[in-house]
């Protein structure tokens, strides 16, 4: 098969043949029908990620159809359209037994524990528990632009923030998990405001339902500005980049009781940020981590996605075919495209 190849961290990527997938006992063999680019995926072949063993295929947003099933696989057959969440539970282990299979101990993460999406064919293992069957309303680009983005975002917002109406949310970078909380925070009735360093991606955050943006590139003070606009500070605040000047606004800029929920990866020079924790204890705030979303509950997502209280096919940048995925991929740190980008050409 074809798929997106590299052999050594922040080396020379390209497009070769390699063996297909082999399937298991527990696992499905998918041919993708689509799959996302994200910055996840820079991280990795920058070599932030432990779980990665050389030489690698990328790639953990996808949707696709099931072409094989191994012998243990009772819930899915040949010929289902899927998508999976880009963490997989064991199904053992006691987060997975508490249903919380997104810190699973013995987790599979295709694109990072196993070779990814960025081909034509993907092996998925723990696959009975962790497959979502794609609704026909739904189409291959649009479930693999949910990836890890929207899911992340949707429990980052939903189920780790509990955003209700009314609420004043805070969203710090409007990249694709950035956009995807606007959206979810907006379905839900919060009033949002958004921050980015590019105009060209606040008026996209408006059009998704950003009630006030900010440039942090002319705003001096961006936790003062968010107070000011929201008049005691935002309910929930979410880092959706992963710097450590948004996740320092981000704690800065809520009122008293207020949440913080982190979203963006914490890496290199950056793992270890400067927090005002005077305000966390003071005031006590809240510090949350949000990391993907259980298979479980993407059934809401769907559901919200039906009713038109969210809009995931707004925030698709472009549709590209393999062959460019490569220069895409070394080039996601630059910020370049606006909105989501699918690889939907095999």
């Amino acid at each position: 098969m074809k798929a997106v190849y590299y052999e050594e961290f922040q080396g020379k990527v390209d497009v070769r043949e390699v063996p297909d997938p082999t399937v298991s006992a527990d696992s499905v063999i998918v041919k993708v029908g689509a799959t996302g680019l994200c910055r996840s995926d820079w991280h990795g072949w920058m070599g932030h990620d432990p779980d990665i063993i050389l030489p690698h295929v990328p790639g953990h947003e996808l949707a696709g159809t099931i072409v094989e099933t191994g012998s243990n696989i009772k819930n899915f057959k040949v010929g289902d359209r899927i998508t999976v969440p880009f963490v997989s539970g064991c199904g053992h282990c006691p987060e997975c037994r508490s249903g919380n299979q997104q810190v699973c101990d013995n987790q599979f993460q295709p694109g990072f524990t196993a070779w990814g999406s960025f081909a034509e064919y993907v092996e998925i293992k723990y696959a009975d528990g962790n497959l979502i069957h794609v609704p026909i309303e739904i189409d291959f680009v649009t479930a693999a632009s949910l990836g890890c983005r929207f899911i992340t975002s949707f429990r980052a917002i939903i189920d780790q923030g509990k955003v209700s109406a009314g609420q004043w949310v805070a969203i710090h970078g409007c990249g694709g998990v950035g956009l995807s909380a606007i959206n979810i925070a907006a379905g839900a009735g919060a009033k949002v405001i958004a921050v980015d360093i590019d105009d060209d991606k606040l008026k996209l955050a408006l059009t998704l339902g950003a009630n006030e943006v900010i440039n942090a590139r002319s705003v001096k003070d961006v936790p003062t500005e968010i107070i000011r606009l929201s008049g005691r500070g935002a309910h929930v605040s979410i880092d959706a980049l992963g710097s450590q000047e948004t996740c320092f606004n981000s704690v800065a800029c809520l009122r008293k009781r207020g949440k913080h929920i982190q979203v963006g990866l914490m890496t290199g020079d950056h793992q270890h940020p400067a927090v005002p924790m005077d305000r966390v204890v003071a005031q006590e705030l809240e510090m949350i981590g949000s990391h993907g979303m259980q298979a479980f509950r993407y059934e809401a997502v769907f559901e919200m996605i039906k009713s038109g209280k969210v809009q995931p096919d707004k925030m698709l940048g472009r549709t590209i075919s393999l062959e460019e995925a490569p220069e895409a991929l070394v080039n996601l740190d630059k910020f370049e495209n606006l909105g989501v980008t699918v690889i939907d050409k095999f």
